[in-house]
C-alpha cells in the first residue's frame, strides 16, 4: 500500500483500539445523546487526522516504520496503564519512568502488562513491518505527502469550525481532557522533559544562603532525624481518624500529629526535591530544583552535620553535594529479605552520631515505605495482620478490601520503623535536643473512584495523593523549651512541604536571608527567644 494508506490505517487503528480512557473521558464530560454522539464522532475524526498530520512529517523510506512501530508500543503500555491504573503520562510521570531504579520498574511488570504488549504492541507492530510500502520518485513522493498533510488540515480545520462552540469549551473548559490522549499526549511530554533537561543542563548551579550561619547555643547541641515516607496518605493514620490500628507502637509515643499536610507534588520524582527547596509548591519547577542548591545544602555550609541515607530510588538530587549512602543493596544494608528493609539505614548510626562530637546534626532516611503496586512485597511477614492480602502487583486482580489490607499491613511496619528511629534518639536524649519528623512525600489512590497509586497531575489528582501523613517527635529536653499550648496550635492548621525548608534552618538555629520566619513551623513556639532568631532553645 502507500505509505500515506498506512498512516491513515495506523492512525484509524490508534484512536479506535487505545483511546477508550480518552473517550470515557469525553462521555463523562458531555453526557452521551444524539448532539453529544455527533461531537464525539468529530473529536474522533479530528484526532485521526492529527495523527496522520503528526505522522506525515516523518514519511520517508527510513522513518516511517520506525516511527508507527515506536507510536504502537508506547501506546500498548499506556492503554494498558492508563485502563488498568488510571494512568496519565504527562512529563511527571515520564521523570518517574526515566529515574525510578530496576527493582521500582520490576515491581509494575505482569502477565497482564505483557499480554497486553504482545496483543496490541507486537503484533500490530509485525503488520507494520511487513507492508509493502509502494515507492515513487522523490519528486512525486513529495507532492503525495504534502496533498495528504493538506487534506488532514482541511479536514481538522472543518470539524473544528463547525462546532466552534464547542471546541472552544472542549479546548479551553476541559484542558485535562488532553492529558488522556494515547499516544499523542505522551509524546507531547517527552518533548517537555527533554526540553526541560536540555534547559537544565545549560544553567549553573544557583548558591543560596550564602551568608547562613548558625547562631550560638545556649544548650544542647542539636540532633534531627528527618524521616522521609513513601506514599502514606493521612486518612490511614489513626490519629487522623483511622478506623484501624495501622500505628499502634506510634500512638504509646508523645507524637505530634500534623492533620492537616499537603504534598509539593504527587510523585517522588516532584515532591522530594520540592519539599527541601526553597521554592514553594507554586514558584517550583524541576530545572529550578535542580539547578538551585536547597536546605541541605544550606545545614551543610552553616557547620551542621549533615547525612542522607536511602531505600529508595535515590534523593532525587538532593543529596548530590552532600554525604549520602544507598542502603537498596545487601552490601550495605544489612537487613534484607524479599528486599532491603527500611530499618536497616539504622545500622551504624549511632558511630555517625557519636563521631561528630561538637556538631549540630540533621539526618535524613528516605524509605522505600508504601510504594506500590507491590505492597506486599513492603513488610516482613510478621507484619501481615490484617487480612485476605493481594498477593500481586495486578492490582486489577485483587479486590479492594485486598489491597487496602495490603497497603496497611505495609504502614504498620513503617509503625514499627519510626519507633526504632525514636528509640535511637531517646538513646541520645542525654547529650542532644533531639527530635523526629517524619512526613511522606505523596499520598496514594487505593481503587478511589477506580484510581491507584499516584502521580496525577496535580490540578486533577484527588485528595488521596496530596494529603499526606507526617508527624513530630521531641525528646524530653527539647520539650521542656517549648510551650505545648503553641505547638498544638501550629500543628491544627493547614501546613505542607513548603514549610520544611524554613522549619529546618529555625529547628538547627541557622540564621540567612532566605530564611522566612512565616513559614517555619518552630517559630515562635519557645518559652524564652533567643535575639534576632526565634530559635527553640
Amino acid at each position: 500500500m502507500s505509505s500515506q494508506r498506512l498512516i491513515l490505517c495506523a492512525s484509524l487503528f490508534l484512536v479506535i483500539f487505545y483511546n477508550a480512557t480518552f473517550f470515557s473521558a469525553v462521555e463523562k464530560a458531555y453526557p452521551l445523546n444524539f448532539i453529544n454522539g455527533l461531537r464525539l464522532f468529530s473529536v474522533a475524526i479530528v484526532f485521526v487526522f492529527f495523527l496522520q498530520l503528526l505522522f506525515s512529517l516523518f514519511n520517508n523510506r527510513y522513518l516511517l516504520k520506525p516511527v508507527l512501530i515506536g507510536a504502537v508500543m508506547v501506546a500498548a503500555a499506556i492503554r494498558y496503564f492508563a485502563g488498568t491504573y488510571d494512568v496519565i503520562i504527562d512529563v511527571t510521570m515520564v521523570q518517574n519512568i526515566l529515574e525510578t531504579d530496576r527493582s521500582e520498574a520490576f515491581d509494575l511488570v505482569n502477565g497482564g502488562l505483557v499480554l497486553s504488549l504482545i496483543l496490541w504492541g507486537v503484533l500490530p507492530a509485525v503488520l507494520i513491518a511487513m507492508v509493502r510500502v509502494e515507492r515513487y520518485p522523490l519528486r512525486v513522493a513529495l507532492k503525495r505527502n504534502l496533498v495528504n498533510i493538506g487534506i488532514a488540515v482541511l479536514i481538522i480545520v472543518v470539524c473544528m469550525l463547525s462546532s466552534g462552540k464547542f471546541y472552544a469549551s472542549f479546548l479551553r473548559q476541559h484542558k485535562p481532557l488532553r492529558y488522556h490522549t494515547n499516544p499523542t499526549y505522551a509524546i507531547y511530554s517527552v518533548g517537555q522533559y527533554v526540553g526541560r533537561q536540555f534547559k537544565s543542563s545549560r544553567k549553573p548551579l544557583k548558591q543560596i544562603g550564602l551568608d547562613a550561619h548558625q547562631l550560638p547555643r545556649s544548650g544542647k547541641r542539636r540532633l534531627a532525624i528527618v524521616v522521609v515516607g513513601e506514599a502514606v496518605r493521612a486518612d490511614h493514620i489513626k490519629s487522623n481518624g483511622y478506623s484501624r490500628e495501622t500505628t499502634p507502637l506510634l500512638d504509646q509515643e508523645a507524637l505530634y500529629n500534623f492533620p492537616n499536610m499537603y504534598s509539593c507534588g504527587t510523585s517522588t520524582a516532584v515532591s522530594v526535591p520540592c519539599m527541601f527547596s526553597v521554592y514553594d509548591r507554586r514558584n517550583y519547577t524541576d530545572s529550578k530544583g535542580k539547578n538551585t542548591e536547597n536546605a541541605m545544602d544550606v545545614l551543610n555550609r552553616a557547620g551542621v552535620a549533615v547525612l542522607w541515607r536511602d531505600n529508595n530510588s535515590s534523593s532525587k538530587g538532593v543529596a548530590d553535594r552532600i554525604p549520602n549512602e544507598n542502603f537498596k543493596k545487601p552490601e550495605t544494608n544489612p537487613v534484607c529479605d524479599a528486599e532491603c528493609r527500611d530499618e536497616g539505614m539504622l545500622s551504624g548510626l549511632q558511630d555517625y552520631i557519636d563521631q561528630h562530637a561538637t556538631q549540630d546534626i540533621v539526618i535524613v532516611l528516605h524509605q522505600m515505605g508504601n510504594h506500590g503496586p507491590a505492597y506486599f512485597k513492603r513488610y516482613p511477614p510478621e507484619f501481615e495482620r490484617f487480612t485476605p492480602v493481594c498477593k500481586s502487583n495486578q492490582l486489577e486482580r485483587c479486590s479492594q478490601e485486598e489491597i487496602i489490607n495490603t497497603y496497611d499491613n505495609a504502614l504498620l511496619y513503617t509503625d514499627y520503623f519510626l519507633t526504632q528511629v525514636i528509640s535511637l534518639l531517646k538513646y541520645n536524649d542525654g547529650r542532644f535536643d533531639s527530635s523526629m519528623l517524619y512526613i511522606s512525600d505523596h499520598g496514594e489512590s487505593l481503587g478511589d473512584n477506580g484510581l491507584y497509586l499516584h502521580g496525577m497531575p496535580y490540578l486533577i489528582a484527588p485528595d488521596e495523593q496530596k494529603h499526606v501523613a507526617a508527624t513530630l517527635w521531641l525528646g524530653d529536653s527539647f520539650k521542656q523549651g517549648i510551650a505545648p499550648d503553641k505547638l498544638t496550635a501550629v500543628i491544627a492548621e493547614q501546613l505542607s512541604h513548603d514549610n520544611l525548608f524554613h522549619s529546618l534552618l529555625g529547628l538547627m538555629g541557622v540564621q540567612t536571608k532566605v530564611y522566612e520566619e512565616d513559614k517555619d513551623i518552630f517559630a515562635g513556639l519557645a518559652k524564652t527567644q533567643d535575639i534576632a532568631h526565634n530559635r527553640i532553645e
